[in-house]
């Protein structure tokens, strides 16, 4: 029987602006993640979604509620947590190599071995010959490797994802998403993928989460039945994958509608 890795129960979190305006994000929300599971999440803009990560990366302490990692509360920032975000993370001024060593580096390697670890991830995630080119010189994809390299190179015990493909054409989302994939069979981190993309949220995850417009409550939830190993594209046309789909979207599409 799998360890549960992330516990969120009955969290509450509200934000107070400037002015003392206070919104309520997440209400009474409860979700747990087994370790080595993929668990995506869909809602619609203002759900929740982000905040959800920032408690359990401890960044947003929830207001009511508790938020576990590996049944110890919360407290501060885990280095076991590994977060790739929406806007490419990477240091403009360093290169490919020196990116991506950085986080060994601050996590008390010496530089010489953090450089040949580097190295090695620059080839998993398909950069060999890169390794000395600056960002500026990168594609949006290749920022993208950098960025999973980047994390997968600390060995995380649980990986975060905010919507980090959305701002790349489809085809080069398709490759990342598999790219992706990949890299989490090795190492069966535990994965919460925040997303707006129902297909990407089916074609990701063992479990689709759907939230509710703000304050997010959790509308509903779908295990997924696609097999793994999982190839993204080949999945969309399954039977399963369009039936779940229109599952979900009938779930969200109340949420989204004014």
């Amino acid at each position: 029987m799998k360890k549960v890795a992330i516990e969120l129960t009955n969290v509450s979190r509200k934000f107070i602006s400037p002015e003392g305006k206070v919104t309520l994000a997440l209400k009474d929300f409860s979700l747990t993640v087994n370790e080595g599971d993929f668990c995506a999440i869909v809602g619609p803009t203002g759900c929740g979604k982000s905040t959800t990560l920032g408690m359990i990366t401890g960044l947003n302490p929830p207001s009511s509620g508790s938020v576990k990692v590996f049944g110890k509360p919360v407290v501060g920032i885990d280095p076991n947590i590994g977060f790739v975000f929406q806007a490419d993370a990477v240091f403009p001024w360093k290169n490919v190599i020196d990116n991506v060593s950085i986080g060994p580096i601050f996590r008390g390697k010496d530089p010489k071995t953090a450089r040949e670890m580097a190295g090695e991830w620059v080839r998993r995630v398909g950069l060999s010959g890169f390794e000395y080119h600056f960002p500026h010189q990168l594609s949006g994809g290749m920022r993208k490797r950098v960025a999973l390299a980047q994390t997968f190179i600390n060995e995380p015990k649980i990986l975060l994802m905010d919507e980090p493909f959305s701002a790349l054409d489809v085809q080069t989302r398709a490759l990342m998403q598999d790219e992706l994939l990949g890299l989490w069979s090795e190492k069966k981190a535990s994965v919460v993928f925040v997303t707006h993309d129902i297909e990407e949220a089916i074609a990701l995850g063992d479990r689709v989460v759907v939230l509710s417009k703000g304050p997010g409550m959790v509308k509903s939830s779908y295990e997924i039945p696609l097999t793994r190993p999982r190839d993204v594209s080949e999945a969309r046309y399954s039977s399963e994958f369009i039936h779940l789909s229109k599952q979900i979207w009938s779930d969200l599409k109340d949420e989204v509608q004014i």
